[in-house]
Formats: structure tokens, sequence, C-alpha cells
């Protein structure tokens, strides 16, 4: 048998529409599973995400859903629950830049929300159904943050040493009863998220300057990591944030 085989599998990947997501999602429909999208804004039918994972002979459903709405999330996690759910990639983010020191109220509320508070809610709900039926996968986005402080990102980088802390939780509880629970730590990808700091010459040049690989990352350089961590191939793999940087952890 194939251990990377995920055909007859059911995944749901948050923040699907685009970016890493949508490289995650495209991904795992590769590998075989079907695939449920999860974005605030993505379309119900005839997105460009639901249009690879077809193309690729697995099923696609869109659930639009806002994060950053404390009841929207509560919504979708009940939706979810009702889901034989066997992958489930919490990947949808934000992130918001303004020193510490004159850093908003607002930008903390909805990065913390978005990024940690809803992971957890989510998580938590389809976590409880993979253990009644013995078996599930759960991969967290973390960051290059769960490691590092980063600047002008308070808010994010705090998120993002939670969801280290979180996955390390909830391997600790669900381990011995079927359900791994990881994270994978993206380095410098160039998404939206980042446009910011490739449009600032200095950023940009210190930022290649320090990753081995020489490059910036692209989504699909996280498509190995998605596909193994939601495989029987890291069935002994839980609780550990394994990062996709081209090195720069290593530098």
């Amino acid at each position: 048998m194939n251990p990377f085989d995920l055909t007859g599998r059911l995944a749901v990947v948050t923040g699907a529409k685009r970016g890493i997501g949508f490289a995650m999602a495209e991904a795992l429909a590769a590998a075989g599973a079907d695939v449920v999208g999860v974005s605030a804004t993505i379309e119900p039918e005839g997105s460009a995400i639901e249009q690879r994972v077809t193309a690729l002979g697995r099923t696609f459903r869109a659930l639009p859903a806002d994060l950053n709405d404390p009841e929207a999330v509560a919504a979708l996690g009940e939706t979810l629950a009702g889901l034989d759910v066997d992958i489930l990639v919490n990947n949808a983010g934000t992130i918001r830049r303004a020193p510490a020191a004159e850093h908003p109220d607002a930008y903390w509320d909805e990065v913390l929300q978005v990024n940690l508070t809803s992971q957890f809610a989510l998580a938590r709900a389809v976590g409880r159904t993979m253990l009644e039926r013995g078996h599930g996968k759960i991969i967290f986005t973390a960051s290059l943050l769960s490691f590092q402080g980063g600047i002008n990102v308070p808010g994010y980088a705090a998120a993002k040493s939670g969801i280290a802390g979180l996955t390390r939780a909830l391997a600790n509880e669900w381990t011995a009863r079927g359900v791994t629970v990881n994270a994978i730590a993206p380095g410098y990808i160039a998404t939206d998220n980042t446009q910011a700091l490739q449009d600032d010459p200095d950023r940009s040049k210190a930022i290649l300057d320090r990753i081995p690989a020489g490059r910036w990352g692209r989504p699909g350089d996280l498509a190995g990591a998605t596909v193994f961590l939601a495989s029987a191939a890291a069935d002994y793999v839980s609780g550990t944030v394994i990062p996709v940087d081209g090195g720069w952890l290593g530098r």
C-alpha cells in the first residue's frame, strides 16, 4: 500500500481560496482526498480551487465563513461536526502590521480571533467526532513567528506562538485516542500576507540574505508536508511543528 494515499478521505481546509490554503487543498486532492474548502469570500460554486480539485477527480464543497465572527465560527463547527472529517487543515489566517506601541486593540483582537481562537474552536468541534471514530489528522498552519518574535506584528507573533502550544496540548490529549495533531511552520512565502515585505527593498533583501535556499517560498512548497502529516505515513508523528522555510531557522 502507498502510505501517502488519501483516497476515500475527507479533508477540510480553511483559507482554501488562495495562497497556502489553495496549495494545501490541491495537494490533498492530488493524493486522493475529497475537499471541503472554507474561506470568508469563497464562491459557493465555481471557485478556482473547486475547478482544480474536480479536475483532479475529487469532490469539492465550498463553505463560506468569516473566522473573525465567533457566531460564524460556531456555526461552521456545527456543520463540520456533522461530516465525517478525516483531515482538518486549520490554515486560515490574517496579519495586521503596526509597531507595538501604536498597535490598536482592534488589530490585536482580530488577529487573535482569526489565528488562534477560531482555530481552537474548529479543532474542538471536529476533534470530538474524530475521537468518537478513533482516527483523524489535524494540521495547523504555524509560522516562523511560532519560534521568533517578528517586527511590528505582536498579535500575529502571539497567535502563532499560541498555535505551537495548542498543537502540543491537543496532541498530549488526543494522540493515544487515534487523532494526531501537528503544525507546519511556513517560512517567508510569497503570498498576499507577505506582500508588504516583498515590496520593501530593504526588508526583502534582509530576508533573502538569510534564507539558504536563496528565494522566497512558494505556496506549493507546503504540499509535501501537508500530505505527509495527513497520511498514514505520519501515524507516529504528533505534537510537532515542522518548518518549511528554505533553511531559515537553521541559519
